[in-house]
């Protein structure tokens, strides 16, 4: 006698041994049939099991954190669909069975939630639904899921010299996931960031329903643009509006020592960065150098939408103290600056944007904060001290605000760090011997430095950005987590677009389907009326 769905469910409540993984892989290929059409592709081509030889290589092939290859809480199967039906086919099946959804668009989840979990799950790796269509006619684009943000770089450049997307500076990066979480980068001064400029999008929901803006509801749209999309559904496509970019923009990095003067520098960064000109980017990456030399340096990474003529005169009135030169700065189009940003040479082959993967990776941690408040000299000091004394790669972000960020309502969209943040801190320690006792010590630091930071970023709540995701500051449970539980950490991220962003959950996924260890909660009524 064949076992039941509910049989396999109440094996799902507890550890799940070979055996019972090998049922539910079996019930799920066998529900999985009877729910696709005649286009999709073959079984075998789509699914990858435990059992199958090619399980790792596709699971650890967009892992981008390392400190997860030898976790436990890895997928039952992975789902590699080609075409929509099979990830509405998955999404039926999950429920049925009683199984989590994950979905990897591409493996960047600073905490690994698009991969790992403690739950009995299926895992969809979008990286076979990543079509990029520009239309210049309208000057937007359709990008599926799956795309990186290399690839929708490569894409504009190869149609229009004078268009440009305001997203991230790491070209490997899903557009599925970064979009739903916001997407700031280099030219948000001057554009804000990715998810400002969705004009539409193709969602699957729950019951495996496809929504595009109209029919998922203007609510639905509003919150899966930077409001943590997975707790909505499965994104399949952002049509995004394209912004005019220069025919020249000039790139600079200028890098100071502490005997050089880089603390009084950054000091004075940050009243000038979020106050330049909104065609001028100025960054700063503060690191060690990675080993136990304990020496620091400062590099001030600059884009600047314009010539080198027009900059040096910008810089002198704004920032003389900085020293910069015409020898410093070097012109490019746009999207050579994206390959320099991302580490490359300006005129290396741009084909090497469409490269979604390293050939060594590093484990890391990050954490995330707001500044609201110049913070002192004395202040930024200890930071520094802290960093020099970190014994492998250990760095502090620092991204300026203001501009066009300064006029968008915090309320526009779910991303909610407008007006009156400076800058966005990021904290990244990685290290290379992928141990349990190593990663503990790292991520001491991590915590450390975060501590020491509390009385000079914002307050009530200590802000954080959504797509820096950071398991410290709370994760919902494995069941019923309730709001006033999930306001430990979502307030962090959408301050007061948190509750908008539960009733909208409530209404459109009643049943929770879409969860995470940090996604947005069901909003009860008991909860409701405590908050």
């Amino acid at each position: 006698m064949q076992m039941s769905y509910l049989a396999v469910f109440l094996i799902l409540l507890l550890p799940i041994s070979c055996a019972a993984s090998a049922l539910v892989e079996k019930k799920f290929k066998e529900c999985l049939i009877t729910q696709l059409d005649e286009n999709s592709e073959s079984i075998e081509k789509i699914i990858f099991t435990k059992s199958s030889s090619q399980y790792p290589q596709v699971l650890e092939a967009l892992e981008q954190n390392p400190r997860w290859v030898n976790s436990s809480r890895k997928p039952l199967l992975i789902l590699t669909p080609f075409h929509e039906s099979e990830i509405q086919a998955a999404i039926r099946c999950s429920k049925e069975l009683g199984l989590q959804l994950r979905v990897r668009s591409g493996g960047h989840d600073y905490e690994g939630l698009s991969y790992l979990t403690k739950a009995p799950f299926v895992m969809v790796e979008l990286i076979n639904i990543r079509s990029i269509e520009v239309n210049l006619a309208d000057e937007t684009a359709w990008v599926q899921a799956g795309a990186s943000l290399g690839e929708l770089y490569y894409k504009i450049s190869k149609e229009s010299k004078v268009h440009g997307f305001p997203a991230g500076t790491c070209p490997s990066i899903g557009i599925g996931g970064h979009i739903s979480g916001g997407g700031q980068g280099t030219i948000m001064r001057k554009h804000g960031l990715a998810a400002d400029h969705v004009v539409d999008a193709y969602l699957i929901d729950a019951d495996g329903k496809i929504h595009d803006r109209k029919s998922m509801g203007e609510d639905v749209f509003w919150a899966i643009r930077g409001g943590s999309a997975t707790s909505f559904g499965v994104i399949l496509a952002w049509k995004i509006s394209l912004v005019r970019v220069p025919s020249i923009v000039t790139v600079f990095n200028v890098e100071r020592t502490l005997e050089e003067g880089a603390n009084n520098l950054i000091h004075k960064w940050q009243y000038t960065a979020p106050e330049l000109h909104e065609d001028l980017f100025i960054r700063i990456v503060a690191q060690n150098s990675g080993d136990k030399s304990k020496t620091f340096k400062a590099t001030f990474n600059s884009l600047f939408l314009g010539g080198i003529d027009k900059l040096i005169p910008l810089m002198n009135e704004s920032f003389p103290e900085l020293g910069l030169q015409a020898k410093d700065c070097t012109e490019m189009n746009w999207i050579q600056s994206v390959m320099v940003i991302a580490g490359f040479n300006k005129d290396d082959p741009l084909e090497l944007l469409l490269n979604r993967t390293t050939t060594f990776k590093s484990s890391f941690k990050a954490k995330s904060d707001f500044v609201k408040e110049p913070i002192p000299k004395t202040g930024l000091e200890g930071a520094w001290k802290m960093v020099v004394e970190e014994d492998t790669l250990a760095m502090l972000i620092l991204e300026p605000y203001g501009g066009r960020m300064n006029e968008i309502s915090e309320s526009e969209i779910p991303f909610p760090h407008r007006k009156g943040n400076l800058y966005n801190i990021q904290y990244l320690v990685k290290w290379e011997v992928n141990s349990m006792e190593e990663s503990k010590r790292h991520l001491h630091w991590a915590k450390m430095i975060y501590r020491y930071m509390t009385p000079y970023v914002s307050k009530s709540p200590r802000a954080a950005y959504f797509n820096y995701k950071d398991l410290d500051l709370g994760k919902n449970k494995p069941h019923n987590t309730s709001y006033l539980e999930a306001s430990v950490w979502g307030k962090k991220y959408f301050k007061g677009n948190f509750r908008r962003l539960a009733q909208i959950k409530t209404k459109f996924d009643p049943q929770d389907f879409f969860k995470n260890e940090q996604s947005i909660p069901l909003l009860n009524s008991h909860h409701y009326s405590r908050v």
